[in-house]
């Protein structure tokens, strides 16, 4: 079976955004940042790399890695020069790196592209160091306005993502909401209106370039993604912890952080 071009569902370095998007992905890696700190880090389906230089700026060491070429190639361009950066083609299914090799394994927007999260969740507990962290962060399916991606298999709500885990023999499991449902204005309402009519009817577009015009149309003026996210870029909030055992409809993003 041919690989899914994953180029065309990965916010890419040089594709317009909303400022929402920005906030997220400055988020998820700030918040990463606060366990990297002198470590050994591996993100898992990394993409074009954005959050990679945050990483590093605390970690000893941190390799990138992506299952897509295409998505690589902007990472390699703008970390060339920095020491402390390795990047590599894998696959989450199988990791290409010895026992216990990391202090933290990161998953970002992404266990819904695999086919078996189980058997990356195993790899990642073989990977990881004694003391050493898992973080993921997934789309609540849970929250109103949730849109499903091209490729994906099955997306988590917080109870699925807390059981995956446990079932998995992690047992120092965290579960956070991120990105918090405002109040809907009447646009907001219309916008998520439109965006259910659409799905329902499978006239959503399945790229990101091709939703690039309905943000514009929706969100107005769209920002540039740059090749790195710095701190400072986007205003900070935290992820709250969350109950784990019954759904939830108040974030858009889902955390889980696992102590091994």
């Amino acid at each position: 079976m041919a690989q899914a071009d994953f180029t065309t569902v990965t916010e890419i370095t040089g594709y317009k955004v909303t400022k929402e998007q920005i906030e997220r992905m400055h988020t998820r890696y700030f918040f990463a940042s606060g366990f990297c700190e002198g470590k050994k880090v591996l993100e898992i389906a990394c993409g074009s790399g954005q959050g990679l230089g945050l990483l590093a700026r605390k970690a000893k060491k941190v390799v990138g890695g992506d299952i897509d070429e295409n998505n690589l190639k902007f990472a390699r361009e703008h970390y060339k020069n920095r020491q402390n950066i390795e990047l590599k083609i894998l696959d989450a299914h199988q990791l290409p790196f010895a026992e216990d090799s990391f202090d933290v394994v990161i998953l970002y927007e992404a266990i819904y592209y695999l086919a078996n999260p189980e058997k990356f969740l195993k790899e990642a507990k073989r990977v990881l160091r004694k003391g050493g962290n898992l973080l993921i962060c997934t789309a609540n399916k849970d929250w109103s306005g949730f849109n499903p991606s091209p490729y994906s298999y099955k997306y988590f709500s917080t109870h699925e993502l807390f059981g995956l885990l446990k079932q998995e023999n992690f047992s120092n499991i965290a579960v956070y909401g991120g990105c918090p449902v405002t109040v809907e204005t009447l646009k907001d309402k219309t916008i998520s209106c439109i965006r259910k009519v659409a799905v329902t009817l499978n006239i959503m577009p399945k790229t990101m370039k091709g939703k690039e015009l309905l943000k514009r149309i929706f969100f107005g003026e769209l920002v540039t993604l740059p090749p790195e996210i710095s701190e400072g870029l986007a205003e900070y909030t935290p992820p709250v912890t969350v109950p784990y055992d019954s759904p939830n409809f108040e974030y858009k993003v889902l955390y889980v952080v696992d102590y091994k």
